[in-house]
């Protein structure tokens, strides 16, 4: 049986010591009642090892999910390279009988290769971050611009020469609201259709099936500054669309889902934030954007996420405490705007100022906070002129792409005391240079403090180089 390359992916998802998450797209063909059945393959062995040694797993791409699977490769070794090949193929059996084919022939496949998690809990890791990718969509069909894509290529070009861990995108993988007003996608096929274009172009795609990559939305996934234009209409009609799209594209191969006894991913999701960990550092990806409740009139009614996420987090933020926090936002959790700012955190002060009290009541000493949105990139630190060794970081890295002005140093209050609703004072200070250009960042995060590097789109470093000491 001859199998077919992916026609999207394959990504490498949520990674542990002995768990990768492989997910890639099949095909829709015509049947004589619908849809042919899809079944895709997944084959996989640690690097170098004899072919007797190879492992299989094959399920059933769903119609449901644009014809995606996620396939689990579970018993791995820590801290250990495995290559590995996925294809699929279609039939008019059900699963059992697919599985009882007795050959498959790989030889149209590629071979790609993942390191799976570490076991040493003092390990340096290192990712790269960054968040906005901008590929215009116009009259109903798609500007192929390879722009963005290049800088998906120095992100792999570093990785062959310094290997990374991770890859974080947090935020705005797709606009489907180009400039919010030229043909925004408000139908599922169209969303599906933006999410095919930007996830299959040379270099973001072999990247994904090389390095474990996890996402989290932002706006631009479903309509600028999401939901504070939202109409009733908008929330059952477009978001819907919108989520579905992103929950097979993006969530479905993070650690939001759970493994059935048969060690497939099973449910669905009742939320999209999650947890991971890696070497010396745990990372909380929240949601900042499907909870939200707005509140034109009343800034205290505002929410920026669900309570269940809320205690989660500052759950999170104590448990083992002496470990390096990496909470993931994808709007920046401070600095403050200088205008146009109620899209960020700014604009939810009770909650932020809950979170900043915990952490210093709590005495939590390593926690950065990892944004993007704004496209251009720099870090900043938070103090208390009330605890002198209250300490908060803050590494913004954007954006991936974006053909459009940046903003700049004059965008943000930089210095001085950050607003909160407490009776406690933070405030700002030590921001590096601010980088207004497309760019990613490398952050090698080690027990003692992260290493922050930005690149430019084609791989030039940018300034020097930051070090965040805790």
């Amino acid at each position: 049986m001859k199998l077919a390359k992916p026609t999207v992916g394959p990504i490498v998802g949520y990674t542990t010591q002995n768990e990768a998450r492989i997910w890639f797209r099949g095909q829709f063909e015509p049947g004589p009642n619908g849809y042919r059945r899809c079944f895709g393959v997944v084959l996989w062995q640690e690097k170098g090892a004899p072919k007797t040694s190879r492992q299989m797993k094959i399920g059933k791409m769903s119609p449901n999910f644009d014809v995606t699977g996620v396939f689990p490769l579970l018993g791995l070794k820590p801290d250990c390279e495995y290559e590995y090949w996925a294809g699929w193929f279609l039939a008019d059996s059900e699963l059992d009988a697919a599985r009882a084919i007795p050959q498959f022939d790989w030889d149209a496949l590629d071979i790609s290769i993942f390191r799976t998690g570490t076991d040493k809990r003092e390990a340096v890791r290192s990712y790269a971050v960054g968040s906005c990718r901008y590929l215009l969509r116009l009259f109903g069909g798609l500007i192929f611009d390879d722009r963005g894509d290049k800088t998906f290529e120095a992100i792999l070009n570093q990785h062959e020469s310094a290997p990374l861990h991770g890859l974080l995108m947090i935020g705005d993988q797709i606009y489907a609201d180009d400039l919010n007003v030229l043909l925004p996608d408000v139908k599922l096929d169209s969303f599906l259709s933006r999410y095919r274009a930007a996830f299959s172009q040379q270099h973001v795609a072999r990247l994904m099936s090389r390095v474990p990559t996890y996402m989290i939305l932002d706006d631009h996934e479903i309509e600028d500054n999401w939901p504070i234009k939202a109409t009733a209409k908008d929330m059952t009609t477009t978001y819907p669309h919108a989520i579905h799209a992103y929950q097979i594209y993006q969530a479905s191969h993070s650690p939001v889902f759970e493994l059935d006894d048969e060690g497939w991913v099973t449910g669905t999701p009742p939320r999209f934030w999650y947890t991971f960990s890696d070497g010396c550092a745990d990372w909380f990806v929240m949601d900042v954007r499907t909870e939200r409740i707005w509140d034109v009139d009343n800034p205290q009614r505002r929410k920026m996420v669900k309570q269940a996420q809320m205690v989660a987090l500052l759950a999170w933020l104590s448990d083992k405490p002496e470990r390096v926090k990496m909470v993931v936002s994808s709007v920046p959790f401070m600095p403050d705007l200088t205008s146009d700012s109620d899209d960020k955190w700014g604009a939810y002060l009770p909650e932020r100022t809950q979170v900043l009290d915990h952490i210093r009541t709590k005495k939590i000493r390593k926690v950065c906070f990892v944004s993007g949105d704004v496209h251009c990139s720099f870090t900043s630190q938070l103090t208390s002129p009330d605890d002198s060794e209250f300490k908060v970081f803050s590494i913004i890295s954007s954006s991936f792409f974006w053909p459009y002005p940046h903003m700049e140093k004059n965008d943000f209050v930089l210095t001085g005391e950050l607003t909160t609703t407490g009776t406690h004072r933070y405030e700002v200070g030590q921001a590096s240079p601010i980088y207004s250009v497309d760019n990613f960042a490398r952050l090698d995060v080690a027990p003692s403090g992260i290493l922050v590097t930005y690149f430019g789109r084609k791989g030039e470093v940018l300034g020097e180089q930051v070090k965040l000491e805790f």
